[in-house]
Parts: C-alpha cells; structure tokens; sequence
C-alpha cells in the first residue's frame, strides 16, 4: 500500500512538473500577426467578420494576433514582434511621418510580410491628408478614381494559378457584393497581377469600369512578401469557401521570409 502511495505521489509530482512545460510548448506561436484594422462604420462589419475568422483561423493554424485600431504605436520596435502585418481596411493616411518610415523599412527590408484589404488602395488627398508617395509606387502607381457606391455582385478570373495564394482556387469565382474602386490606370504595369474582376459579369451592371481591372496583386519589386486583395468591404465574403482560402493562403505565404 505504501509503494502505491508513493507511486502514486511521484506520478502527480511528475505531471505537474511536465504540465507547465508542455503548456509553453502548446502555447509557442508558429508567427505573430500584427492586424491594423479599420472600424469606422462603414467597414466595421466587415472587420468584425474577419476578426471572427482570423481568430479561428489563428487557433487551426497555431499562430498569434494583435490588433491595433491607428498607427500610433507603429515604429521599429513594435514591428520587430511581426512576421506579418495586415492592414485590413485600413487606409494609407492617418500615419505620422515616423510611422511611414518604419512601416517603409519594414517593407524595403523584408523584416516581415503584408497583405492589405480594400481601403488600403484609398490613394489620393483625403480628409485633409496628402497622398503617400512610396505607398503609391508600393500598389502600382495608383489613384483612386470612383466607386460602385450601389454595390454589384461579379466574377473574379485567376490570373496566375501557380501563385501560393491561389493554391486551389478555382479559376473563377463569385463575389457577392463588392463596391469595386477604379483607378486613374490599371497597376498592372507595375504589379504582377494574381486576379482581375471581369467587369461583364456586374450585376446589376455599372457604368463604372474601368477596363483592364485587376483586384489581387503583389508587388514583386519590394523585398517583403505582400498581396493586396481589393475585395474586403462586405461580411458575405467569409461565405465564400474561395475568399477564405484565398485569404489563409496569403497568410501562409506572406509571413514567410
């Protein structure tokens, strides 16, 4: 009786000495992820549908995330936690001067990856703020023109399917309901394009086009990986199986170095 008691004793001794241990090693982040989102009204409920996503997705994938709701805290420092920042939605004013010079070495250097959301190609003279001009030149060149304000569902084309992030996407897929931007010029020019919305599946149609239309890209010529994903306004989009491989995939791909 007595060596079954210490036998006993020295099991439960041993499991909470290994407990605290394995509970580190499960709790070890594979990556951390930086989310800088949007939560005006018109985008909230949006944002709120991805961070629904994003925390699941986080749980499936074994990696960590922070939000932050501006660039205050943005500087080399708190970028240096990051092996991905993520600007869902978040438009490319609203930054202080050092803000912009972090976030540009953290995209120069390759210190961690991107992927921007929607709002983010939000380029021109806003709210009293002027354009950012390496941001411009990071998604092609571009200047927000116009807007479908009443909305459309429409079908998007893969353009590269051997790109990582359309790993089994299919070669078209549907959206819902999108507010599609055009721009003073296509970026394609200057981005190696993954995906372009056919403007001819609008419904109800648009006159708002703006011919070659590209909605997925990356820009090869910045040392970090990144890909812009034009489609991030509506929550229906976390119904759609195709966006939210499309967007996992990003996340695998871009927080790799």
């Amino acid at each position: 009786m007595k060596k079954f008691y210490l036998l006993c004793v020295c099991s439960v001794f041993m499991a909470m000495s290994l407990s605290p241990a394995m509970a580190q090693k499960k709790k070890s982040p594979k990556f951390k992820v930086v989310v800088l989102a949007e939560m005006g009204d018109r985008h909230r409920p949006y944002v709120d549908a991805a961070r629904l996503w994003l925390e699941e997705e986080a749980k499936t994938k074994g990696f960590a995330i922070d939000y932050i709701e501006n660039a205050e805290k943005v500087n080399d420092a708190f970028l240096a936690q990051y092996q991905l920042f993520i600007q869902l939605n978040y438009p490319p004013y609203m930054w202080s001067d050092s803000a912009k010079a972090s976030f540009e070495r953290y995209i120069n250097e390759g210190k961690g990856g991107w992927i921007g959301f929607h709002h983010a190609t939000l380029l021109g003279e806003f709210d009293g703020y002027a354009m950012w001009p390496w941001f411009h030149e990071f998604m092609g060149s571009i200047r927000f023109k116009n807007y479908i304000a009443t909305f459309v569902s429409a079908t998007v084309n893969v353009e590269d399917k051997a790109h990582p992030v359309m790993k089994k996407i299919p070669g078209k897929f549907f959206i819902e309901k999108e507010e599609f931007y055009t721009y003073d010029a296509s970026p394609r020019a200057n981005v190696h394009v993954l995906a372009s919305v056919d403007e001819g599946t609008y419904s109800p149609n648009s006159d708002i086009k703006m011919g070659d239309h590209p909605v997925v890209w990356t820009n090869p010529k910045y040392k970090a990986r990144n890909v812009y994903i034009f489609m991030g306004h509506d929550p229906s989009l976390f119904k759609s199986a195709d966006y939210k491989k499309m967007f996992s995939n990003a996340i695998e791909w871009a927080s790799k170095k």
